[in-house]
């Protein structure tokens, strides 16, 4: 068995949709990235990659690279769990923390829950999704930023 751990951290503006875990929630501000600037997504791909020493999102699909300019995250993530596989293993669990003051987004953690089962070909029993806030502290209690920190379990594929 291999442990992983993800963390990302977005600015939210105006003008772009809010998306986490592949859901658009409907909020007016959005995450600012590259891609579709989803957070949740991108600390799940860092956790997979990281516990299969693959390296890092970043390495995977660099920010600089056009190709990847509004990209869907769902897609980078299965490219990832596609590298994961071949690697030997298969993903086991993973519990995830959405840290934000805005939106409450206790509506939303099952369907989210249920969208990263979907994005991972696992049962959705295997996801946790877990909402936060920052206690009005620091960037993301201002407002600012979403924060997500992800830690998976792998199980190696037997031979």
């Amino acid at each position: 068995m291999r442990v992983g751990t993800g963390y990302d951290i977005h600015r939210l503006c105006e003008g772009r949709p809010l998306i986490l875990g592949g859901v658009e929630i409907p909020f007016e501000l959005g995450l600012l990235g590259h891609s579709d600037g989803d957070a949740l997504l991108h600390a799940v791909t860092d956790a997979v990659l990281g516990a299969a020493n693959l390296g890092d999102i970043g390495e995977l699909f660099p920010d600089d690279d056009p190709q990847y300019k509004g990209a869907d995250s769902a897609l980078l993530l299965q490219g990832a769990m596609t590298k994961v596989r071949a690697a030997g293993f298969t993903l086991g669990n993973l519990d995830v923390n959405v840290i934000c003051e805005r939106p409450k987004l206790k509506p939303f953690k099952a369907e989210i829950a249920q969208r990263v089962a979907n994005i991972l070909q696992i049962d959705p029993s295997s996801v946790s999704i877990k909402a936060k806030t920052k206690e009005k502290l620091g960037a993301v209690g201002r407002g600012e930023a979403i924060e997500v920190h992800c830690i998976v379990l792998l199980c190696q594929i037997p031979a």
